[in-house]
């Protein structure tokens, strides 16, 4: 029997997904004739399943229905020329051609394989060409086709191509296309993008965080697809504390070992893979300040903010500093005047390897 967990990163679970509300928000939105809201950015800690948020939603409004209603889907590379892209999308869904005014685009047969390039080209050489006007015309010809543009983005960051079409998108908002925007990254990395001049849309647009998956679902998956009992079950989602890619890990690991050993047997190991593929990362990506409070958080479940704050000394003042950030990119949990850590097994991993 094939295993129905997966671990692979940015890959959406066949048969162990769960459903999330911010997926059901983001839809029925979309679903009104006027969405209130254009634009939304995910953001959360790594592998908290943002991308799979945007996924979801991208299949969902690919599906016939959808299309019916006239729904395009954009999936963009954040790495190259997305201009370039989205012309090259619209231009393949029949917009553009004789309509360009004399210009003409030019795809070549790799641009949607590895590392192609899409080239524009004019019939007049003292014509000027601009992929910005170029891709306008394209939407207001979609527009009038009774089409709505859905742009996906993955992984947003402050590259120059981004805030290229930023400031493209930025323009479409203000003409009222209907052309919208679900892009995920990272807390850090969206705020960089938020601050850039110029892209007010974009820092007042609606933001998303993750949450932790739902225990009773979770216990449910587990006991549907592995299948254990009931107690089993509720015990392995509280391992996770709904951490998105330790309750697929550990459903893969189970899933193999399940014969042979038990839960507590296969804790380790799904501690090894947290520990490697996961809070390495996370630990890199941390300030100074950041890393600071989170190993002083390591030899107890929660701890009061006066607790902290003693345990601080010196640094003290910088505690809501550290503490909101930290809250934001999900590595912590508020509870009242409570904060713990967020990611399961995370305290063992900074006093075994910090």
């Amino acid at each position: 029997m094939q295993n129905p967990f997966t671990t692979t990163f940015s890959k959406t679970p066949e048969y162990t997904y769960i459903a999330i509300d911010k997926t059901k928000e983001i839809l029925e939105n979309f679903s009104y004739e006027m969405p209130s809201e254009s634009v939304y950015k995910i953001t959360g800690v790594r592998g908290s399943g943002k991308t799979v948020i945007l996924a979801k939603i991208e299949e969902e409004l690919r599906n016939e229905k959808n299309k019916e209603k006239g729904w395009l889907v954009f999936d963009l590379n954040p790495t190259r020329d997305m201009l370039g892209q989205i012309a090259a999308m619209l231009h393949k869904e029949g917009f553009g051609g004789s309509d360009t005014k004399g210009r003409s685009i030019n795809i070549s047969a790799t641009f949607f394989g590895a590392g192609g390039e899409i080239g524009y080209g004019a019939e007049k050489a003292n014509d000027f060409f601009d992929i910005g006007v170029e891709v306008e015309t394209m939407i207001q010809q979609a527009k009038e086709k009774g089409k709505r543009i859905l742009v996906g983005i993955d992984e947003v960051s402050k590259t120059t191509e981004m805030i290229r079409f930023a400031s493209e998108y930025g323009r479409w908002l203000r003409a009222n296309y209907p052309v919208y925007l679900v892009c995920t990254g990272l807390y850090e990395n969206i705020q960089e993008v938020s601050n850039v001049k110029n892209l007010t849309f974009f820092r007042r647009a609606t933001t998303l965080k993750t949450e932790p998956l739902n225990m009773i679902r979770m216990s449910a998956m587990y006991k549907k697809q592995l299948p254990v009992e009931g107690d089993e079950a509720r015990k392995m989602a509280e391992c996770t504390k709904g951490y998105a890619y330790a309750f697929q890990e550990l459903g893969v690991l189970y899933f193999k070992k399940r014969d042979t050993e038990t839960l507590e047997d296969i804790i380790p190991d799904l501690k090894a893979e947290l520990f490697a593929y996961s809070y390495e990362k996370i630990w890199e990506e941390m300030t100074d300040g950041d890393r600071f409070l989170a190993a002083l958080l390591t030899e107890k479940k929660e701890y009061k903010r006066e607790e902290v704050l003693e345990l601080m000394g010196e640094k003290a003042g910088n505690y809501s500093m550290y503490r909101d950030r930290l809250l934001k990119r999900g590595i912590l949990e508020g509870r009242q005047a409570y904060i713990s850590l967020a990611l399961p097994y995370f305290a063992d991993y900074i006093k075994e390897y910090c």
